[in-house]
């Protein structure tokens, strides 16, 4: 038995070969608390090519041994960065980082033929129709976890797009949501502020559920596809 210290990213080597194939593609991880969903996440990162890894306050301990364990040596090759609030996350984003929210919404777009019956529910927020008025009702917020009591707030109204559609053209941010909670209210400001746009995976009909670690991967590696192209 072993007891160490939590590693400091600022502190810490990474490979060179990981260093020299990153790319301008960071994740965020926004009440991910499930230790097996984020070591994954966080493995599909790294493998991805991602540069860093933000947690938000509410996600699970990085370095939680279930957590290490699905990693697969994950926290070893790539900046994390954790238990962070939303008003500092921009901090560790460059200014023109534009922000992508994966998002289970769907909403009938120019030339689709086909959209699932249902939305996708990979962390996203609620695909009820109340997010396109823009009050904000029940949706996650970490002042409100914190028992505080806040006046209704309006919800961005923010693009959204088929993942495969171009997105990643330059350094761009990831937010993945918790399957418990979704999406918080704070990265929809985020996203907004950033320039940013929603992304949803279409599925056939009958299929509503995607998890979080499963959608990061596909998108994180299609954001790596599109930065490799148009590079």
């Amino acid at each position: 038995m072993g007891i160490f210290g939590k590693p400091d990213h600022v502190k810490m080597k990474f490979p060179d070969i990981q260093l020299h194939n990153s790319l301008p593609l960071s994740l965020i991880c926004d009440n991910i608390r499930d230790p097996g969903n984020l070591g994954t996440i966080l493995r599909c990162a790294a493998g991805a090519g991602c540069d860093k890894v933000l947690l938000t306050k509410g996600c699970v301990d990085a370095w939680e041994p279930k957590v290490i364990r699905a990693g697969m040596g994950a926290h070893f090759r790539l900046p994390i960065i954790s238990s962070l609030d939303w008003n500092t996350v921009s901090n560790y984003l460059s200014e023109d980082t534009k922000v992508f929210l994966a998002d289970n919404f769907w909403q009938k777009i120019p030339n689709e033929t086909t959209c699932p019956d249902k939305a996708i529910d990979y962390g996203g927020m609620s695909s009820d129709s109340r997010r396109q008025h823009k009050i904000h009702d029940d949706y996650s917020s970490s002042d409100e976890e914190d028992g505080e009591d806040h006046e209704k707030q309006e919800i961005p109204n923010i693009p959204i797009q088929r993942y495969s559609e171009p997105w990643a053209r330059g350094s761009s941010a990831l937010v993945i949501g918790g399957e418990t909670h979704g999406l918080s209210l704070e990265s929809l400001l985020l996203a907004e502020k950033l320039n940013g746009k929603r992304l949803y995976i279409p599925v056939v009909p009958g299929i509503d559920s995607l998890n979080s670690a499963m959608a990061a991967s596909i998108l994180l590696f299609e954001g790596r596809r599109q930065l490799k192209t148009s590079t």
